[in-house]
């Protein structure tokens, strides 16, 4: 049964949902279509239809275009889950989370303005770094955001809110994308080239992203300062945190077994939303215009995917749901495998999308659901974000590295398969284990 919300309380839930709208530009136009389109294509030597070359110098090491994205992306989230337990520590003592939350907005928010000035193969460098920059200030604000959501919604409210936050940056990326759709599609209209709009496009979101942010960092309380632990310094406080944190998960039976589900299928699901454009344009030679309506596709369906996945939590239970969505998501790895022409990406994006917004809003509500009671809400979803970070680096470092190694993305997605194979089986146990131990809050 719901909690009673009151009008203030919802207030604040619409302006913590709010920061989602703010990111979520920098998630669909950065990590997912214009940006990875437009890598490609800068670092992509053609004649016609035929690919001459597709290496890159950077820093004087040749590799593959995509390799190097990959590898990009597994080193900037490896550089968060490293500094995330110092950060998140800090900001329980000192009571600060908004603070660091709003470092972190800017930093990304500036990082994505700054691709503007990667503009083709003489300045790889400039774009690979603002990309990675560009990625810790996302992640690094997401700890602190989702450390919010205990302290703001009562558990009977988590799934809901959760469900709130993911459908309004679904909302809100798509309105900016269709503006930036129309510099890379219309740029005639303007005067400019292809490549214009797309750098016009990064400055859009940098933009986007700070003003909207401002909504959540004016309406969410600034926090209460915790306990002071002097024996440690700042850095040894992070980790000695995260002990702390990992201490009190390993009496956790369910929430242990689940978080090691959450591990395994994070590597594939965060692995997917990273690489599939880069994939359909290189395996499948889909065009810019496809990709577009490929990506609107999926967030479009994923809006209604998230509240959906929300209103079946609330009937069948948070990690019944979630099973559920792991066996599509092995069909949509299986099926992605196999395709071979633009219609078929058009159908498996369509089901990525529905589980896609899903997966995400109901794992990180069932954390929430999960914690002890307690009010270090920023340790704990600093576990959380290192969790999930270090799946990150996993899955996309060995996606790029059996590309590497084979020369094919096609070989990667087997290792997705598996890792959503092993999440399932991981996550039926900690089924087993909820219902052995009555723990009604997520079944």
């Amino acid at each position: 049964m719901a909690a009673t919300v009151d009008k203030q309380q919802r207030k604040t839930h619409r302006a913590w949902a709010m920061y989602d709208w703010a990111n979520s530009a920098y998630n669909l136009v950065i990590t997912s279509t214009i940006f990875p389109a437009y890598y490609t294509a800068v670092t992509t030597v053609k004649e016609g239809d035929t690919v001459i070359s597709d290496k890159v110098s950077f820093f004087g090491l040749e590799v593959t275009n995509s390799v190097l994205f990959d590898y990009a992306a597994a080193a900037a989230y490896l550089i968060i889950a490293l500094i995330s337990p110092i950060l998140s520590s800090i900001a329980d003592y000192k009571g600060n989370k908004k603070a660091f939350m709003r470092f972190f907005c800017y930093l990304g928010a500036l990082a994505c303005a700054g691709l503007f000035f990667f503009d083709g193969l003489n300045t790889v460098e400039t774009g690979i770094i603002f990309f990675a920059i560009a990625a810790v200030g996302y992640c690094g604000s997401l700890v602190f955001y989702n450390a919010y959501l205990p302290e703001i919604a009562a558990p009977a409210d988590r799934d809901r809110v959760s469900a709130q936050g993911f459908a309004y940056g679904y909302i809100g990326s798509v309105l900016l994308q269709l503006v930036c759709f129309v510099f890379v599609l219309k740029k005639e209209w303007f005067g400019i080239t292809a490549g214009m709009g797309s750098r016009i496009s990064f400055v859009l979101v940098g933009v986007w992203w700070f003003a909207f942010a401002h909504i959540p960092l004016r309406r969410l309380p600034r926090g209460t300062p915790q306990a002071q632990h002097p024996e440690h310094n700042i850095f040894a406080n992070g980790f000695h945190e995260l002990k702390k944190v990992w201490a009190q998960i390993k009496q956790l039976a369910v929430l242990k077994t689940y978080l090691g589900a959450f591990f395994l299928y994070s590597m594939g699901v965060q692995t997917v939303m990273l690489a599939a454009t880069i994939f359909a344009s290189k395996e499948i030679g889909m065009k810019d215009e496809e990709l577009i309506a490929t990506i609107l596709i999926i967030q479009v369906v994923a809006i209604a995917g998230a509240l959906i996945m929300s209103r079946l939590s609330g009937r069948f239970g948070n990690l019944q749901v979630l099973l559920f969505v792991l066996f599509i998501w092995i069909g949509v790895c299986v099926a992605a495998y196999y395709i071979q022409a633009p219609g078929e990406f058009y159908i498996v994006a369509a089901v990525v999308g529905l589980v896609m917004g899903g997966i995400q809003s109901l794992s990180r509500s069932t954390y929430a659901k999960l914690m002890p009671p307690t009010q270090d809400t920023a340790s704990f979803f600093s576990f959380y974000d290192v969790t999930e970070k270090l799946a990150i680096v996993l899955g996309m470092f060995s996606f790029g590295f059996i590309e590497q190694v084979t020369g094919s993305m096609r070989n990667s997605i087997v290792a997705l398969i598996g890792f959503f194979a092993l999440g399932a089986i991981v996550l039926y146990l900690a089924i087993a284990k909820a219902k052995k131990e009555q723990v009604t809050s997520i079944s």
